[in-house]
């Protein structure tokens, strides 16, 4: 996918980039691919592939959600910043936290971050259980998002704590996220949630099959969640 293409597809879902937004979108590319030759960020390093399968594939949570709002972001294991700084890029008035365990990479988001002049955005170096307990961040989210970071029940556990009441838990899945979800009923509903829906389609270009689930913070997470580093992982609730 070039940079022409996203575009054209982006305006079909009625979001318009301007000049500023590409030129940041191309130079997000650029700093990512120098700051992979040093550190492994991504293994997609090709520029139609970066294009469609990071840039095209985060901003596909925008087709099924209104960002174009003021709200408040957290991105749980965003790696190289995916899904919320494309996301921030299109929709400025988002303000973004990104909590990551990897130091390196809150090292590379840090100077993304000043290379493309974003303002509004934050990020953490913390395990997501840990981050989630600090009063300054445990339901004070509109929005947990994640990508591609854990399954569902796991993943339920280290983000749902983060959102406020009403607020919602967006999971970006690949394939699979049926039985996933099927997986994650326990967690989802002990935490306080409720699923609202599941988009499932596919990329363009062949780029593989997508799930967005959509679980909306419908009462308090108990205490006690979550629990310690590690073990949502070890002993996920099922």
């Amino acid at each position: 996918m070039d940079e022409q293409t996203l575009v054209n597809a982006l305006e079909e879902q009625n979001i318009t980039l301007d000049d500023e937004q590409k030129k940041r979108l191309a130079r997000y590319y650029e700093v990512l691919v120098d700051w992979n030759e040093r550190m492994n960020l991504t293994a997609i390093t090709e520029k139609d592939a970066v294009y469609l399968k990071h840039f095209y594939d985060s901003l596909t949570a925008a087709f099924s959600f209104d960002f174009k709002r003021p709200l408040r972001i957290v991105d749980v294991g965003a790696g190289a910043g995916f899904p919320s700084l494309p996301l921030k890029i299109c929709f400025p008035e988002i303000n973004v936290t990104i909590v990551d365990s990897l130091n390196k990479r809150i090292t590379f988001l840090n100077a993304l971050a000043e290379e493309l002049g974003l303002t509004g955005v934050a990020f953490h170096h913390d395990r997501a259980e840990q981050f989630a307990r600090k009063p300054d961040h445990r339901d004070q989210y509109d929005v947990a998002i994640s990508r591609a970071v854990a399954r569902m029940p796991v993943l339920t556990e280290l983000c749902l704590p983060l959102v406020k009441e009403n607020g919602m838990f967006i999971a970006m899945k690949a394939a699979g996220a049926g039985e996933e979800l099927k997986d994650a009923q326990k967690a989802i509903k002990l935490l306080g949630g409720k699923v609202e829906n599941t988009i499932d389609f596919s990329l363009p270009e062949n780029g593989g099959e997508r799930s967005i689930i959509h679980i909306r913070k419908a009462g308090s997470t108990p205490k006690k969640y979550p629990r310690k580093p590690g073990t949502p992982n070890k002993e996920p609730i099922l």
